[in-house]
């Protein structure tokens, strides 16, 4: 059965090609670093394409929603031990520490899978908003090498430098997510109130020296891992609700938590020229990209962004987790790159110390799928109109050609006999190809589509997972 995906693919004057940000206006809000270095290291992040996130904490003895369970909001539910009483929750929560001890830890393990799979960048949690940091910090006894920790005894017991080393040495790009907000910390969640929600429970306008030794303790933390931890190029700011200016409507709940990010990023950047900051869901000069989070935008957007989205159902480790198969992870992954995005797929650590075996088998489909179709993927760029029914358009950067992802609807890719989509200016094309094979296609211009002819070998062939892809010269 003929498809037919009416489409333009804007062959230009000279076979140039109208790029995405060509089509868009500039968003109000994002501003473009000034720093010619940021500048420069946001455009091969760009190129990066897919990273690996990784949530990891004490949390994951009990297999819960990170630090999201000791907050008080009135939509969290906690359940397991101690799930009764709020204090005492918390309390045994925070006794986590003295039992936390991942000792299968090998982040050589994860870079070899990783890399195969095609990842090029790592975003890991030195800590998240229960405050306990998987770094070596000075400021506080709440983290992984404390003494109190069993892991402290492990000679990789500093866990974030063991993998910051371990992924730089097969040149990753490395990423620093660090959360604002930290509920251990009694300068945040003062113990002489009670925590209300997830913001800051007092008012730092009324106790500005409290919150004064806050902002000294976040910019000390970050200060350390800017400079005792390499060569550092994201700085991945969570916890968007600490900003200047939190009002609304006069709530009272809503302070103004202003954490000084001029400050935290001249400091940054003194010790890690051309960091990228992305202080996410603040809008401004800090957020040098945008994180929409487990969403795929419907279109181009006219900035850098990058869709953080998880393996399974939870950012944290699970035990009966549900894995997203991975047709559904690699259609992702081609639909964000059409449309101009990077991939961050969250893979969540176990108490032990390493991923559930399915996370392995994923990034191996994927791996596979990439020794086919990766050309595709990277030094690609958005072409319009980026996708028509299944297809998914991209650019090369470095010859003149595009790929049309088709993608199939089960594991094996079944072709039909014609492959049709419209294309202006045929008489450009030189040749098309379908990545995976070396048989000859046969294709024709007729009545404003290109249709390709699909010969019965390759209409179903166990080679190809995914998606088919084609290469049009021009």
């Amino acid at each position: 059965m003929i498809q037919k995906y009416m489409l333009s693919l804007c062959f230009l004057v000279y076979g140039q090609v109208a790029l995405a940000q060509n089509e868009h206006k500039m968003s109000d809000t994002y501003q473009i670093p000034k720093d010619s270095l940021v500048r420069q290291k946001l455009a091969r992040w760009q190129d990066q394409k897919f990273g690996l996130f990784m949530h990891w904490g004490t949390y994951s003895q009990w297999g819960v929603a990170e630090s999201w369970t000791i907050c008080p909001d009135d939509w969290v539910t906690r359940t397991g031990p101690y799930s009764s009483d709020y204090f005492t929750y918390k309390k045994a929560y925070e006794n986590l520490q003295t039992t936390f001890n991942p000792v299968n830890f090998n982040p050589e393990k994860w870079v070899r899978a990783a890399k195969a799979a095609g990842m090029n960048y790592v975003v890991f949690t030195t800590k998240h908003h229960d405050g306990f940091s998987m770094f070596d910090t000075k400021q506080t006894d709440y983290k992984i090498t404390d003494p109190k920790t069993p892991f402290s005894k492990n000679p990789r017991a500093d866990i974030t430098k063991e993998i910051f080393n371990a992924f730089r040495k097969d040149n990753f790009m490395i990423g620093a997510y660090f959360s604002k907000p930290d509920w251990h910390n009694e300068n945040y969640w003062w113990p002489y109130y009670p925590p209300k929600d997830h913001n800051v429970n007092y008012d730092p306008q009324r106790y500005p020296e409290r919150w004064q030794k806050f902002k000294d303790f976040t910019y000390n933390q970050i200060e350390e891992l800017m400079t005792g931890y390499g060569k550092i190029d994201i700085l991945w700011l969570d916890g968007g609700w600490v900003r200047p200016s939190q009002a609304k409507d006069n709530d009272p709940q809503h302070y103004n938590q202003d954490i000084d990010m001029a400050r935290i990023a001249k400091m940054s950047r003194g010790h890690q020229p051309g960091l990228i900051m992305v202080d996410r869901t603040v809008t401004g000069e800090f957020e040098n990209y945008t994180t929409p989070e487990q969403e795929v935008p419907d279109k181009p957007l006219s900035y850098p962004w990058e869709t953080c989205m998880t393996i399974g159902k939870y950012w944290s480790y699970v035990p009966d987790d549900e894995f997203k198969p991975s047709i559904q992870l690699v259609q992702t992954l081609i639909k964000i790159v059409s449309r101009g995005g990077n991939l961050l797929l969250n893979i969540a650590p176990g108490p032990n110390g390493d991923w559930n075996p399915i996370a392995y088998q994923r990034l191996q489909d994927i791996a596979d799928w990439m020794k086919i179709n990766g050309q595709g993927i990277y030094g690609s760029e958005p072409v319009a109109p980026y996708s028509a029914g299944n297809i998914y358009f991209t650019r090369s950067k470095a010859k003149r050609a595009l790929y049309a992802f088709w993608l199939s609807e089960k594991d094996t890719v079944a072709l039909p006999p014609t492959v049709s989509f419209g294309v202006n200016n045929i008489k450009q094309l030189k040749k098309v190809s379908l990545l995976g094979s070396a048989q000859k296609l046969k294709w024709r211009y007729s009545n404003g589509l290109l249709n390709i002819q699909i010969p019965g070998t390759l209409q179903k062939s166990a080679k190809l997972k995914y998606s088919g892809t084609f290469v049009l010269e021009y």
